[in-house]
């Protein structure tokens, strides 16, 4: 069983937690983006059964999925004709924030609860970051 479903927007990363007088906030850029993610996933799989991975049938383990995460960054308006060429081909890849590890971070954090108990049941991960219109898209499998 797998899900896909695609997150509108450039690519953003999580934001390292916050303090303030004493206390620990996620910034609120951070929360608006994993709500936008959450709804994503939502919109496609509005009360679908099948598009939760909680447990192995039959047992109290943890269901083990792997995760793939495409991130498409819009070309920079300052790239030349050959640089526009080469990263619409994806012969040049973004090297710029967000960091993939941060992409990941922030996908797999907020279908916590949504898509599978918590995101310690993620065995397997791939992140790409490409050049297109702007989006990122998930996939979700068992393992």
């Amino acid at each position: 069983m797998s899900v896909t479903f695609t997150v509108p927007g450039e690519p953003q990363g999580k934001a390292r937690a916050r303090t303030g007088k004493g206390f620990f906030y996620t910034p609120e850029k951070t929360v608006l983006y994993e709500n936008l993610i959450k709804m994503s996933y939502s919109q496609k799989y509005r009360g679908a059964d099948g598009a939760k991975f909680e447990t192995i049938p039959g047992t109290e383990l943890k269901q083990p999925v792997g995760v793939t995460i495409r991130a498409y960054h819009s070309i920079p308006r300052s790239y030349g004709k050959g640089k526009r060429l080469a990263a619409t081909n994806n012969l040049n890849r973004p090297t710029r924030k967000p960091d993939a590890d941060n992409i990941a971070k922030v996908i797999c954090d907020a279908l916590n609860g949504l898509v599978y108990i918590d995101d310690t049941q993620v065995v397997k991960l791939t992140v790409e970051k490409l050049y297109g219109e702007p989006r990122v898209e998930v996939e979700i499998e068992v393992i």
